[in-house]
């Protein structure tokens, strides 16, 4: 489903690194760094969503943040979507979280579910990311 997301999100499937002993050691393992909740529509596996710890310095206590949601096309419209989020929702209650955050593509039509549910445009705010040699030079000018 990850390599169906990267083609949703109109990204070459290239782009896509991770393999599953990666999932099954970050997403699973003893020392997890994110967790990932399945979906499913009569017993078949049709979404996914995948979450991990965020702190506020502001509120003074950890969120949640959606790193990726999918749900394959014929399960949309379904409900499934917004259960993964209730689910996750709920996780967050569970947790004593103050905040649940998750980013989208400006184009992606979900924005309107997000919207539904309560989410609020943080248009604010502009991502910005390092990535693979541009960390390491960073890294190196710790020296300096």
């Amino acid at each position: 489903m990850v390599r169906e997301l990267a083609l949703y999100e109109r990204e070459p499937l290239t782009s896509v690194e991770a393999t599953e002993e990666d999932f099954r050691r970050d997403c699973f393992g003893p020392n997890r760094r994110c967790e990932v909740l399945m979906g499913e529509v009569d017993d078949r596996v049709q979404g996914f969503i995948m979450f991990y710890y965020n702190y506020s310095t502001w509120v003074g206590r950890a969120g949640l943040h959606v790193e990726d949601f999918f749900v394959r096309e014929a399960a949309r419209g379904l409900g499934l979507g917004k259960r993964l989020l209730a689910a996750v929702a709920a996780i967050a209650l569970e947790r004593k979280c103050r905040r649940l955050d998750l980013a989208v593509l400006e184009w992606n039509p979900a924005r309107k579910l997000y919207e539904h549910l309560g989410f609020t445009n943080q248009s604010h705010w502009v991502p910005y990311r390092l990535e693979g040699a541009t960390i390491a030079r960073l890294a190196n000018e710790t020296g300096s």
